[in-house]
């Protein structure tokens, strides 16, 4: 890449001219917006259709904003009949036309534009040059181009011309800009990586829409950003029906969703819902803390049959006759009836709730058939009974309303409703484990992250509360979507990936992660442990991203020993670029511990002041650490619901798998590896988060991963 190229002018007013025509395309919108919203009156037809307009409007405008994001970055010229004739066509974020209709941007999910990202030397799809555009903002900064043909190597082939083995650098496409934009400073947020996208990544982003798509990676190979850009393409290339379908993107925390959340936006896509699992259980806060044992008893598929047996449990025939007066006589029901009923609603019905107003209906029917006043009916006589609370006993012992709330409250505060549904499930200490002292009122009840799916299941097999007609809200019900995109995916629990795939329209995922970084008490030994739990409406496909882009050279071969230890079978990435500092360790006494970090966080802060530097600790640490900085004055944030906001953070180990930042203070190796099962996965991930420099602080002697 050079300053001084000669066309260098020449694309400026190009990228010039782009952004005219965009500011005019958004100006034109917004006039069209302010005529619609002009319209008054007419009927609720014509209301209808002008709000559903505006809507449409609301969300192009959306699209056009690109706030500092670059419009332009690239450029394809593709060879035509006439040898001296190429076919020029300007590669952006976004499409972009002139007065006249006449395309002046391609947008990068394109056709058209597929060769910028896959072209090589040996397949040039085409292409007599690619040309990369080093932009900030509007300005344009310098220009690599690629020539293709005979004479020319191009560039992302596996060998050189010659037949010998090229060097991991020739395997990438637009290297120099690449790195320009690899060097630069982290934001606090994860940025989109539209302008550098490699051949292996690209082929991710362009796949087919059907089935599961595992992305897997190791650390820094860009397997979030991928997956987020390959939403944005199935949003592109399949507009309708996935925008009215919806597409979920599911993150480990509420950390990482902040560091993720600009992406789709800054793509032209800011309809796409991104979540962590508990929102997708509403009215609940999940301030309790389970064991690791307990959250794994909660995690296995086990805890869905101790689930459904706990409902049917509540589903109960009357063990004696009942008799309630009603006007001037007695009204009827026998266990006999009563167990007829049960056995037909449970026959009939799929979901627990949804057959409560059919089995009351039965049960008043029953009662009127007893009764020698010939002319009850059943609305009349239903309508007087709801009124009475022996009628209400027998219903609610027969077959109560509930809520999973409800349901889980009961189960786990009573050691004989635990008994009933999990001793022919599993152990009695497992299911001993999960009990805990009944909540003063369901309001007081806590949950934990756990919960989170065993609540969901509960109302899977509940279905949402019925009015008073017997009928369910929509809106109540579990809400499904076109394509899935989860992140973190080797941390989730049976129950969890179950949790996710009934929200699942068609079987259509992708899913991110990397088994060597998982953490959790359910942490798979291969992918296929993941699939069976995941729909199954298409096969299933398994990529591997190999290069590592993020992480020195320097300080992924300290992490890979980590790695090796904690995942023998896992592949490490292969870095591009070379650090300029090895990873920096600081031994210190116990009592010089918090000094030491603060003074190694302070001096990368200084050294890094265009970037985030982040104290990477033991969660149980966190406070001592919070509290030192506070009384050092030093200014730093805390991960949380806000983001990566400060210059420096501290992060708990448990929350920090996601990020990059540009210098790390890893604190207390041996710590975190004591503190959990696969603790030397833990300290892997920790090792790999940072861009530019690592430092690592103890004064424990080091795992011996590390020293080898």
């Amino acid at each position: 890449m050079t300053q001084q190229h000669p066309e260098l002018a020449d694309e400026q007013r190009f990228i010039d001219h782009a952004y005219e025509c965009l500011e005019q395309t958004r100006n034109d919108a917004w006039q069209i917006r302010e005529m619609n919203e002009a319209s008054t009156g007419g009927t609720f037809q014509a209301r209808y259709e002008r709000n559903a307009f505006d809507e449409v409007l609301v969300g192009r405008l959306t699209q056009l904003d690109l706030g500092d994001a670059a419009l332009v970055f690239g450029r394809i010229d593709r060879l035509t009949e006439s040898p001296e004739i190429f076919e020029s066509f300007h590669i952006g974020r976004i499409a972009v036309a002139d007065s006249n209709r006449e395309p002046v941007v391609v947008d990068w999910r394109a056709p058209v534009a597929e060769p910028f990202y896959r072209a090589t030397g040996r397949e040039s799809m085409g292409l007599a040059r690619r040309r990369h555009f080093a932009v900030q903002g509007r300005e344009l900064l310098g220009i690599e181009d690629e020539l293709f043909g005979a004479g020319h190597l191009g560039v992302g082939h596996d060998e050189g011309l010659d037949g010998e083995q090229a060097s991991v650098a020739p395997k990438l496409r637009g290297y120099s800009t690449l790195l320009t934009v690899l060097s630069r400073g982290r934001t606090g947020q994860l940025g989109d990586i539209v302008a550098t996208i490699q051949a292996e990544q690209d082929e991710i982003i362009r796949s087919s829409q059907q089935g599961v798509l595992v992305v897997e990676g190791g650390p820094g190979t860009g397997k979030t950003v991928v997956a987020l850009h390959r939403a944005a393409y199935l949003l592109y290339t399949f507009r309708f029906p996935l925008e009215d379908q919806g597409v979920l993107v599911v993150g480990p925390n509420r950390v990482f969703l902040r560091y993720i959340e600009r992406v789709l936006p800054s793509l032209g896509e800011a309809g796409v819902e991104q979540v962590v699992l508990a929102d997708l259980v509403r009215g609940h806060s999940f301030s309790a803390k389970d064991s690791e044992d307990v959250a794994r008893i909660k995690g296995d598929l086990r805890m869905a049959k101790i689930v459904a047996n706990s409902v049917r449990d509540r589903e109960r025939a009357l063990r004696k006759d009942v008799e309630i007066g009603f006007g001037a006589g007695y009204l009827r029901l026998t266990s006999i009836e009563s167990a007829t009923i049960v056995r037909e609603a449970r026959r009939r019905f799929r979901r627990h709730n949804a057959a409560h107003h059919w089995v009351e209906t039965e049960i008043v029917t029953a009662m009127i058939a007893s009764s020698h006043n010939q002319e009850l009916d059943l609305e009349s006589t239903r309508d007087a009974l709801r009124d009475l609370k022996e009628f209400q006993a027998v219903i609610n012992y027969m077959w109560p309303v509930l809520t999973p709330a409800e349901l889980l409250h009961d189960l786990y505060s009573s050691k004989a409703l635990m008994r009933l549904a999990a001793q022919k499930v599993c152990t009695t200490a497992e299911y001993e484990s999960m009990y805990r002292p009944r909540a003063a009122s369901l309001a007081d009840a806590k949950f934990s992250d756990a919960d989170v799916a065993v609540l969901d299941e509960a109302l899977a097999v509940l279905g949402p509360r019925p009015r008073r007609s017997g009928r369910i809200n929509e809106a109540d019900e579990i809400r499904t979507y076109g394509h899935i995109v989860i992140d973190e995916v080797q941390d989730l629990s049976p129950m969890q990936l179950r949790m996710i795939s009934r929200r699942s329209l068609n079987g259509s995922m992708t899913i991110v992660g990397d088994i060597a970084q998982a953490t959790s008490a359910h942490a798979p030994a291969s992918w296929q442990e993941v699939l069976e739990h995941l729909p199954k409406k298409n096969p299933s496909r398994v990529i591997g991203l190999t290069v590592g882009y993020r992480i020195p050279k320097q300080i992924m071969d300290l992490a890979t020993k980590v790695m090796l230890a904690a995942a023998p079978n896992q592949v490490a990435p292969v870095s591009v670029r070379e650090g300029d500092q090895a990873p920096k360790f600081v031994k210190c006494t116990s009592a010089e511990l918090i000094s030491k970090l603060i003074e190694e966080a302070k001096s990368l802060v200084e050294e890094l002041s265009d970037g985030n530097v982040a104290i990477v600790c033991p969660d149980e640490m966190t406070e001592n650490v919070c509290r030192a900085l506070d009384a050092a004055k030093v200014v730093y944030g805390r991960a949380g619901a806000a983001g990566i906001e400060y210059g420096l953070t501290v992060v708990p180990v448990s929350v920090v798998k996601g990020l990059e930042l540009d210098g790390v203070v890893v604190v207390e190796p041996a710590k975190i590896v004591a503190a959990q099962t696969h603790g030397l996965r833990a300290l892997y991930v920790a090792l790999t988060r940072s861009t530019r420099r690592l430092s690592v602080v103890h004064s424990e002697p080091l795992p011996d991963a590390l020293v080898r």
